[in-house]
């Protein structure tokens, strides 16, 4: 629906997978990227061009303390260690969001970024 979207409003559109070939060269030429592939933190630093916009629509539970400390900032990881601890998981989407905010003009964060617009798109 995404790529619909964006070339009703003359958007020029590439669709890739998880198994693109190059696939970080094509994303890094990329204005906007959005995420949808299932694997938490798919999407580096390598994959986004200075200043892209990511919009990040995964969901994924990442239960391992280790796999958290790799994709989350020092100031969210005792969080994100907390949840992990208490609910034994927390969530992250596609896009790895600590390297995503030193590349990103904007990103979306998994949990608290485009999952009520999906609800709203939805009904």
């Amino acid at each position: 629906p995404m790529a619909m979207l964006l070339l009703q409003e003359n958007a020029t559109v590439t669709i890739c997978h998880s198994r693109t070939r190059d696939l970080a060269s094509i994303t890094r030429q990329a204005d906007i990227i959005v995420a949808a592939i299932g694997r938490p933190g798919f999407i580096r630093s390598e994959h986004i061009g200075e200043g892209a916009t990511v919009v990040d629509v995964g969901i994924n539970s990442v239960s391992d303390p280790a796999a958290a400390a790799e994709l989350f900032s020092e100031t969210d990881l005792p969080k994100r260690l907390a949840a992990i601890e208490n609910r034994g998981a927390t969530l992250v989407g596609d896009v790895n969001p600590k390297e995503a905010n030193e590349r990103a003009g904007a990103f979306t964060p998994v949990p608290g970024g485009v999952g009520l617009l999906t609800v709203a798109m939805l009904m």
